[in-house]
């Protein structure tokens, strides 16, 4: 799990416009590892992680669009289903919201990153870092047969 920053860089739709982000990045070398894109009827917020925040943040600049900076945390996750859910469990049961997540495709070892905005950081590393027990793994221990008899 790493702490990283996300751009949030706000976009008129209009053809081109996304385009021309992705060739100045490029262009410049910076490295896109996580992305996501939504509209509204007024424009496009795209949210990235780059390898490169210092880049990103100067071609941005020259580029003249509005944008933002926020720290996130990029979680490594197996890629297998119910993975999102484990993790969504056990900040939910210490009382920690997601604001919102996205995950990226194809992270080392055939695992996927999860990109999480929380609002207390410092307390979703912690829950993160503590036991690795879920409700589902608590549920497969209560569900399994017991050896003993009566």
């Amino acid at each position: 799990m790493d702490k990283v920053v996300q751009f949030s860089v706000f976009l008129v739709n209009r053809p081109g416009v996304l385009s021309r982000v992705f060739q100045e990045l490029g262009k410049a070398k910076v490295n896109i590892t996580s992305i996501s894109m939504m509209d509204t009827t007024e424009h496009g917020v795209l949210r990235l992680v780059m390898d490169d925040p210092d880049g990103a943040r100067t071609v941005l600049k020259q580029l003249e669009v509005p944008f933002s900076e926020t720290e996130v945390l990029a979680v490594t996750l197996p890629n297998r289903p119910g993975a999102v859910a484990d993790l969504c469990d056990r900040l939910a049961n210490k009382h920690v919201n997601i604001a919102y997540l996205y995950c990226t495709s194809g992270a080392a070892k055939g695992k996927t990153k999860v990109v999480i905005k929380v609002p207390d950081i410092k307390k979703a590393v912690k829950v993160l870092n503590g036991s690795k027990n879920t409700s589902r793994d608590m549920r497969t221990k209560l569900r399994r047969p017991s050896n003993k008899r009566k």
